[in-house]
């Protein structure tokens, strides 16, 4: 991983050398809205999304660390999305917050640097998803052989190849989008440093580039996609010869949280950058743009542990452990005397 960083901190002192001549030194975003009263509303969301994604993400990490029930290789993986989650949402939520209030440029190197950090976290999670569908496979078709298949080494191996994968897809692009050179409008027509809006920008031959979004980030969104359709695939079949009904309830309600998570997350994906584009780049087109990139960046953040809090009943039930263990501390602490009604 610091062998990921430290090329790509060599590429971009290159980088910055290369476009000075230019005349493009920084970016500017565009405005989400032209109202001030606005800008202030979607200031106050975007801060309560943001500090909710903090405590929510930053919660299931504590519950999963802290609950002996919570010791599973799922519960493993998805305190690291939780972690990923708090990542992505900083790099993005962080600028824009920023953007809202004041000025809305951002330098070369930190372009170069924020787009690396989105693809790389957003392709590092969709690893981990399959990696959890994965999981999921081996827990409902291969119970007997789940404590061998899913050691603690073997978890610990799927999520760093999950970063390494993430982290070296995103540094080809990064490199390969920073090599050209931007020498027209400075402006991004997007809420993050987002490689297909800063194609647009670019006066050099982007033909390479767009070669590596088929080639490359294509392969890696087919893939995972695919990962968690077979693995669903053979859970689904394994499922149905279960003989009694509640058996079948209770080994499909353990999918279906991640199953949730991967469909928004993916749709999101799908929708936002592999969905056909209006060739005269239409208002509408750039409103429902920005509509996406804030429900992809800032809003799915947010989702997981809410999903995963909502709809999983071990998750429930370690709150509710945690829940009685702070009510009994209270109520034995003399500096929070227990309040009575009287009937």
């Amino acid at each position: 991983m610091s062998l990921c960083f430290a090329a790509l901190k060599r590429n971009m002192d290159t980088m910055s050398e290369d476009n000075i001549t230019t005349g493009v030194n920084a970016f500017i975003f565009a405005d989400l809205t032209n109202n001030p009263k606005l800008q202030i509303i979607l200031f106050l969301l975007f801060l309560l999304i943001y500090i909710a994604t903090l405590l929510g993400n930053l919660g299931m990490i504590i519950l999963v660390r802290s609950s002996p029930r919570l010791q599973t290789p799922m519960y493993f993986f998805l305190s690291n999305l939780s972690f990923l989650d708090i990542c992505f949402s900083t790099v993005v939520t962080s600028k824009t917050l920023v953007n809202l209030l004041a000025e809305k440029s951002i330098s070369l190197t930190g372009c170069a640097m924020q787009m690396y950090l989105v693809i790389g976290l957003g392709s590092t999670e969709c690893f981990l998803l399959a990696a959890m569908a994965y999981d999921r496979y081996v827990a409902i078709c291969k119970p007997l052989l789940y404590p061998s298949l899913m050691s603690p080494r073997s978890c610990i191996l799927l999520v760093i190849g999950s970063y390494t994968l993430g982290l070296l897809h995103a540094l080809v692009h990064t490199v390969f989008t920073f090599r050209l050179s931007f020498c027209g409008s400075n402006k991004i027509n997007h809420l993050y440093c987002d490689i297909s809006a800063l194609l647009l920008l670019s006066c050099s031959d982007t033909y390479v580039n767009e070669l590596l979004i088929f080639y490359v980030a294509g392969p890696v969104e087919t893939i995972t996609i695919l990962s968690v359709l077979v693995s669903y695939a053979y859970i689904l079949a394994s499922i149905v010869k279960i003989s009694s009904a509640a058996g079948r309830l209770k080994a499909f309600s353990t999918c279906t949280s991640h199953l949730t998570a991967v469909t928004i997350f993916h749709g999101a994906i799908l929708i936002l950058h592999f969905r056909p584009t209006s060739s005269n780049g239409s208002s509408i087109q750039d409103v429902s743009d920005k509509i996406l990139s804030v429900f992809y960046t800032i809003v799915i953040p947010l989702l997981n542990p809410l999903i995963y809090s909502l709809r999983n009943k071990e998750v429930k039930d370690a709150l509710n452990v945690v829940q009685r263990k702070v009510c009994m501390k209270t109520t034995n602490n003399p500096k929070f005397p227990v309040i009575t009604i009287n009937q």
